[in-house]
């Protein structure tokens, strides 16, 4: 078969260790005859990391030598068209997504999860776009009902992530059993009264579980800081582990009895590697995921006031708490290579 060249366009290069899982996962689903061209933060790093031709994603000429080489442009997933965070990074996807659309590139949004859009100029650029999209597919079901009130067929499925393939984590089984992950971001949320809070609660936790608390930054930019306090309150019952790889950050998991996260693909790995997990809401998409799978937690603007309370849920659920079932972690990875079956329609 002929061999075509894709963009795959995402938050890539950044450190985030969700968006590297998405382009894992994206490059682990692509047919063997397209070769990918990816738009990085760190095209080093990135073709490094994946051996794969990358190249600067804020680089004007280097963007347009990509989209004119290619036969087909990817969004890689996750929540590139939202503007709760800032309102020019969807100009920014959706500019790259229109002028590929103008060139005749065949164009697809893949295992997207579309919004907030609280802008109405956004949420208008955004509709048209995706109206001139010749594939969609969404991980979540709002983004599936915004698709449909704008009458634009897509597919659903669950994020890509559940499919990836993890790796094993090399001296993760010296640490102190048992272990609790926490994965904890920057956010307007999570206020310094509430980490306060947080912390004393997972001292408390740690106190009565006799657990060694693996705190895990998923983009070091907005976790590290977090994690090193936290880290400085537990000494030598926790440690920070970092990890680039986002095969090793899923495998992670497979040695660890419960999780306690915001990120939302913390608990999509956790929740594959049959790990208990807890959330903490900053975002819908996360609380979504939770409602989807029944995981308990708290949503961070009405996070109880009282660290006592914390402590004895998260104590509760790892005491009596149930990880998924293994023929239910299967039905999801099996509905997540949906995503994998409509790049072969490209």
């Amino acid at each position: 078969m002929k061999k075509i060249k894709a963009i795959c366009c995402g938050y890539y290069g950044k450190g985030n260790g969700g968006d590297e899982a998405l382009l894992a996962t994206l490059l682990q689903m692509l047919p063997p005859h397209i070769t990918p061209i990816v738009l990085s933060g760190n095209p080093q790093q990135t073709q490094k990391s994946y051996g794969v031709y990358a190249c600067d994603r804020m680089n004007t000429w280097q963007v347009l030598q990509a989209l004119k080489e290619a036969q087909i442009f990817i969004w890689g997933g996750g929540s590139l068209i939202q503007d709760s965070t800032s309102a020019i990074s969807p100009l920014y996807y959706t500019g790259l997504m229109a002028l590929a659309q103008k060139m005749n590139l065949k164009t697809i949004a893949w295992a997207q999860g579309i919004g907030p859009l609280k802008r109405p100029l956004t949420r208008e650029i955004a509709k048209r776009t995706f109206a001139g999209t010749n594939i969609i597919s969404v991980r979540d079901r709002g983004s599936a009902e915004l698709l449909s009130n704008w009458q634009i067929p897509f597919s659903l499925a669950p994020d890509p992530v559940w499919a990836l393939e993890s790796s094993p984590v090399p001296g993760l089984w010296d640490l102190p059993a048992p272990k609790v992950a926490i994965t904890l971001r920057q956010h307007p949320l999570l206020t310094p009264a509430r980490l306060q809070i947080l912390t004393r609660a997972l001292i408390d936790f740690q106190k009565a579980t006799k657990t060694f608390i693996l705190l895990l930054p998923f983009q070091a930019s907005q976790d590290l800081a977090i994690a090193q306090e936290l880290h400085s309150h537990l000494g030598e019952k926790s440690q920070i582990l970092q990890l680039e790889n986002p095969r090793q950050l899923k495998g992670v998991f497979r040695g660890v009895d419960m999780a306690i996260g915001m990120r939302l693909h913390s608990l999509i790995m956790a929740a594959a590697e049959e790990c208990r997990c807890f959330g903490l809401s900053y975002d819908p998409k996360v609380k979504q995921l939770m409602t989807e799978l029944d995981i308990p937690g708290y949503e961070l603007s009405q996070l109880p006031d009282n660290s006592l309370a914390i402590s004895t849920a998260w104590i509760e659920h790892y005491a009596n708490g149930e990880a998924l079932m293994p023929v239910q972690i299967k039905a999801l990875i099996d509905r997540a290579h949906i995503h994998q079956e409509i790049l072969h329609q490209l």
